[in-house]
């Protein structure tokens, strides 16, 4: 029988080869916090931040305890608009990269002008 690894652990050792995967993962986790998915974009920001900054780093940078950035990116978190932004700003500069927003329509509205 082949050993397996788990998912996790296979998630966190690529993003921290991989610069490009871990931006993707916040890009990811972005797009799901915007599209109305926040327990998604939670937890792929814990792993996001294991496999980068860490949760003591991220504790000295946003000026919270690593056991409440913890809670904060649980499956029960609910860490407040302020504290997602400090999160969201130390991975951005860990990665070294920007986050910028795109407005598209829906599938189902062709031709709809979004900029009325």
């Amino acid at each position: 029988m082949p050993l397996t690894r788990d998912f996790k652990q296979t998630i966190q050792a690529r993003a921290e080869r991989d610069p490009d995967f871990a931006c993707a993962l916040l890009d990811e986790a972005a797009t799901l916090f915007l599209n109305g998915e926040p327990d998604a974009a939670r937890m792929i920001l814990r792993d996001l931040v294991n496999a980068t900054v860490g949760f003591e780093q991220l504790a000295n940078t946003t000026q919270k305890s690593s056991k409440s950035l913890h809670r904060m990116l649980s499956g029960n978190g609910n860490p407040s608009m302020d504290n997602l932004a400090g999160i969201f700003s130390a991975l951005r500069e860990n990665l070294k990269v920007s986050l910028q927003v795109q407005i598209v329509p829906e599938p189902e509205a062709p031709g709809r002008d979004i900029r009325q």
